[in-house]
This record gives structure tokens, C-alpha cells and sequence, in this order.
């Protein structure tokens, strides 16, 4: 453990031995667990605070001072046990009131006051630490407006333990489902599953710098993390690769200090310690100082509207001259990464057949001088009910001197989850992964879910898939066939639709028909005819 300095307050570097690391595969949150981070969450809306990103800073600010007070309370209870002094507190002798053990069996009124004049000057303080946590700590607002509704939300947390790793993630995961099913800000939020599947295609190993530009809350990195948590898991046991790993890994960019906040709690408390979460205008600022600095870049940025030239940093105009935000952003990935680094980016249809002359060029960029790997077509409901914009992900690694052989398409035609505004599971929970439980799909599942299948398919790219029709959902195109179609990355261009044989009849059958049929109506007449009479 490291020193604490004056005062009591925590060094965030500290805080590594709050349990924060640990091994993450799936989200599990049970059904009562979710139940009461839900009445969490109604109590704010109730109590008046209805901006769902407000509501997530406050709670994060919350089960953050309930997980040091937890902590301590272990601390104490081993300083009690060894008769030694606990050398690194977290609260001084003074600021005994501040530990969330003390002020939650306060009168509302006394706990108000504690958590507002105490509590939240206390996690400012903590921005005296060099951390990328402290950092965004420092400007933490107290916003509940009222000492019954802190009264009833401190009840409720007070309920739900944070002793597991898994836990924290999986409540602070569902906290920010929260912000995207409360119908504002939806656009932060990537679906869980297809972060997975881009994570398990790139395979992000220790030795990584890995970027997001426009981190949001951070679910690319984090799910990054969790990957190499699990998979180089050894790899992550020196004080060395630790210290890489919590310092050195992660980075993301955002220009918005409410998410940052939250990204960086969401990484913290899936056992990043200090991750490089900032501030930065990716496409306004020059990106000269992270030029060639990333080995692995997966996001999915923004990509609606245009900017004014005179907003855009000169370097990425030099790539590509346009003001279209997802071209600028593709210009910038190019910018961010180092030799040989390689990216896992989502973008919209148009930027596969758009016609403009920057759509054109920046296309034959990532074909004649880096490596365009693959083009996976997403649904078109992946992002419902908030958009119905179609899109893909673009695979490729900059060589700067190109490489590009063939690319790989694949035609995901499902994610597991209806493409419809309710998004409802198509099949049980364990098979709704990447990596199933329980074996590989059946011919009728992966008609549900084709995730496990284009991870699959995507590792036989340059082999056995190179011999697949392209009426298959999965085909291989040459390069020189790209070129000669502008560079169209469309798989529709590519894929050769079967069209049914409709079998018809001979014109004598039909006439014969048509007779036999007009027999029929006379007899019927003249029997009617006959009843009538």
C-alpha cells in the first residue's frame, strides 16, 4: 500500500487493494439484484432528479465512499487481529463521521449535511493524487435535493454488498443499460454483445496500447480488460505487468467531463486502477502528440453530422479533406495508430458506397495502402430503438505500405436479440454469447444468433473461407475486384443472391383450366335456374 498523505485521504493507487481486479466473462446480475439497483434508481426519478447521467454520477459517487468504508472495515478488523496499527487509513481519526458505516444511521438531516459539507469535499480532496480517477473526482457535485431522498437511496445501496468483483461490474453495467432504457443519451452505450464479439476478433494481448477516441463510458475498454483479465491471466501477475497493465493499457477520449467521470469509474471498478481516461476533442485538437501511438483502437464514434473545416484539425484534413464526421474519425484511427496496429471500428453504411470523393479516397486508403482485412454488415437493428441506421465494422491493420490481398465479408443477418424497438433475447442467456455454454449453436440458434459463427469463420479468413461462395453469408473478394468497383466495401455489391425457380404451367393448361372452371359455373347456373322455377 502506498502513503497516505495529510489529512486521510486516500491515495488512489491505494486502491488496488480494494478487490478490483478479478476475472469477468458474463454479466449475471440476478433478478434481485437488479430489482433493488432498480429501486435505486426509481427513488431518484421519484425524488426529482430525471437526467439519467446525473442520476449515474451520484450513485457511482455513493458506492464508491461505501466501497472505501468496506475496505476499512476489513483494515481495522486485521489491525485488530495482529495488534498493529493500520499504517495506511483511509479516514483520519477526524473524518470518522465520513465512513458510510457512521453517517447512514444519522437523522436525514445530520447524514444530508455530513455527505454535502463532508463526504463530497472529502472525494474532491482526492484530485490531489496524479490519478486519472482523482482527476475527474475533483469536480464532484452533491446534486440530491433533498435529505429524505439521500436518507432512502443510502438505505437501499446499504442493502447491496460489493464484496465481489463481478458484482460491482455487473451493477455498474446495469446502471448504464439504465441510461440507454431511459430513452436519453443511448448513444454512449454500444450493445454489450457487439463489444464482445470486436474484443474476442482482435484479441487484445498484454503488450497493447489500446485507444478509443470517443470512450464514452468506456465499454470498449473495459470489455478489453476483462478479455485479457481472462485470457492472459498470468501474463497480469508481476508488479511490472500490473503496473502496465493499470497505467500504461487503456486510454479514451472524450469531451464530455460527465462521462469521463463515469468511464472512469466503470474502469475502476473492473480492475483498471488508473487508466489514461481524458478530456480531449478528438477531431478538433491536433492529434500530433498521439501520432503512431496505439497498437489496438475499437470504438464506435459519432458519426452523424459534419463539421466546419476551420473546426477540424489540419492533420486529419491533410488525410482526407471533408467534413463528414465518421470520414474524420476513420482519418484520425489511421493518425492514432503505430505500425502494424490495428483497429476494430464501427461506421455506417455510407461510409462503404458513399460516392463523394473523400468517401472514395479514404476507402482507397484502407485497400492500396494499409490492410483492410474484413467488413462485417451489422443489422440494422442492433441500435434500435434509438436509431435504425445501418452499419458495419470495418477490420484493418496500418502498414502504411499496404497488404491488402482479399477482404472477408460477412452478412450478420442476427445478434440473438430481436431487431425490433423491444430487442427481446431470442434464446437463453448462456447461448446469447460470443462463446456459448454448452457447445457450439445448432443450425436453428445460429439462425437466432450469429456471433459464435463469425468468430469462427473470421480466424479461417485466409483459409478455409477463402472457398466459400458467395451466396453464403460468410465469402472472401479479391482486392483487384474492389478496385474495380471504386472500392465499394458494400456486401451487397459481392454477394450473389440465389433467386428461387418458380415453376409455371403451359398456357393449354391454364386454358384447359379456365374451360373446366367455366363447365362448372354453367352447370351451377342451371341448376339454380331449375330450383328456381
Amino acid at each position: 500500500m502506498s502513503e497516505t498523505r495529510s489529512g486521510g485521504v486516500p491515495s488512489l493507487s491505494s486502491l488496488d487493494g480494494m478487490g478490483f481486479g478479478g476475472r469477468r466473462i458474463l454479466c449475471v446480475i440476478t433478478g434481485e439484484l437488479k430489482s433493488k439497483v432498480g429501486r435505486v434508481w426509481d427513488a431518484f426519478w421519484s425524488g426529482g432528479i430525471s437526467n439519467p447521467l446525473e442520476v449515474m454520477e451520484q450513485i457511482t459517487y455513493l458506492l464508491f465512499i461505501k466501497r472505501l468504508d468496506e475496505i476499512q472495515t476489513r483494515k481495522d478488523r486485521k489491525a485488530t487481529a495482529t495488534g498493529k496499527p493500520d499504517p495506511d487509513p483511509f479516514f483520519s481519526d477526524d473524518q470518522q463521521d465520513l465512513r458510510w458505516q457512521n453517517f447512514k444511521v444519522k437523522d436525514p438531516e445530520i447524514m444530508y449535511g455530513l455527505v454535502a459539507d463532508g463526504v463530497f469535499p472529502y472525494l474532491r480532496r482526492m484530485g490531489g493524487d496524479e490519478s486519472t480517477y482523482s482527476h475527474h473526482m475533483k469536480d464532484a457535485r452533491f446534486t440530491i435535493p433533498s435529505p429524505n431522498l439521500l436518507a432512502k437511496v443510502v438505505d437501499m445501496l446499504d442493502d447491496i454488498s460489493m464484496d465481489s468483483s463481478d458484482t460491482k461490474g455487473d451493477i455498474y453495467e446495469y446502471l448504464l443499460a439504465k441510461i440507454a432504457a431511459a430513452g436519453q443519451n443511448g448513444q454512449f452505450r454500444t450493445p454489450r454483445h457487439i463489444i464482445d464479439l470486436m474484443v474476442e476478433m482482435t484479441q487484445p494481448g498484454p503488450r497493447d496500447k489500446i485507444c478509443d477516441p470517443a470512450c464514452g463510458t468506456a465499454g470498449f475498454l473495459v470489455q478489453a480488460a476483462s478479455y485479457m483479465q481472462r485470457v492472459h491471466r498470468e501474463a497480469l501477475l508481476g508488479v511490472e505487468q500490473r503496473k502496465r497493465f493499470n497505467e500504461k493499457t487503456f486510454h479514451g477520449f472524450d469531451f464530455d467531463n460527465t462521462m469521463l467521470r463515469i468511464g472512469s469509474m466503470n474502469m475502476l471498478l473492473h480492475g483498471v486502477e488508473n487508466p489514461d481516461i481524458r478530456y480531449r476533442d478528438s477531431l478538433a485538437e491536433s492529434a500530433a502528440g498521439e501520432a503512431e501511438r496505439y497498437s489496438l483502437i475499437l470504438a464506435n464514434p459519432p458519426f452523424a453530422g459534419s463539421l466546419d473545416y476551420e473546426s477540424t484539425a489540419v492533420d486529419l484534413q491533410r488525410i482526407v479533406k471533408t467534413k463528414k464526421t465518421e470520414l474524420l474519425f476513420l482519418a484520425l484511427f489511421l493518425r492514432l495508430l503505430k505500425p502494424g496496429g490495428r483497429a476494430a471500428v464501427i461506421v455506417p453504411d455510407g461510409v462503404l458506397f458513399g460516392s463523394s470523393k473523400a468517401h472514395k479516397e479514404l476507402r482507397r486508403i484502407l485497400v492500396e495502402d494499409q490492410q483492410l482485412q474484413a467488413v462485417v454488415k451489422l443489422p440494422s437493428g442492433v441500435f434500435k430503438p434509438y436509431a435504425g441506421v445501418s452499419t458495419a465494422i470495418l477490420f484493418f491493420t496500418k502498414t502504411d505500405s499496404g497488404g491488402t490481398d482479399h477482404v472477408w465479408f460477412y452478412d450478420l443477418q442476427a445478434d440473438g436479440l430481436s431487431l425490433d424497438d423491444k430487442r427481446a433475447p431470442l434464446l437463453a442467456d448462456d447461448r446469447l454469447t460470443v462463446r456459448p455454454a454448452g457447445g457450439p449453436l445448432t443450425e436453428t440458434e445460429h439462425k437466432k444468433n450469429n456471433l459464435p459463427d463469425v468468430l469462427a469463420r473470421w480466424f479461417e479468413r485466409d483459409g478455409s473461407e477463402r472457398d466459400r461462395q458467395r451466396t453464403n453469408q460468410s465469402f472472401c473478394v479479391p482486392k483487384a475486384e474492389i478496385a474495380a468497383h471504386e472500392y465499394d466495401l458494400s456486401v451487397n455489391r459481392y454477394k450473389a443472391v440465389v433467386h428461387e425457380e418458380i415453376k409455371t404451367r403451359t398456357p393449354g393448361e391454364i386454358l384447359a383450366d379456365l374451360e373446366r372452371i367455366d363447365e362448372e359455373i354453367a352447370k351451377g347456373v342451371s341448376e339454380l335456374k331449375g330450383l328456381l322455377a
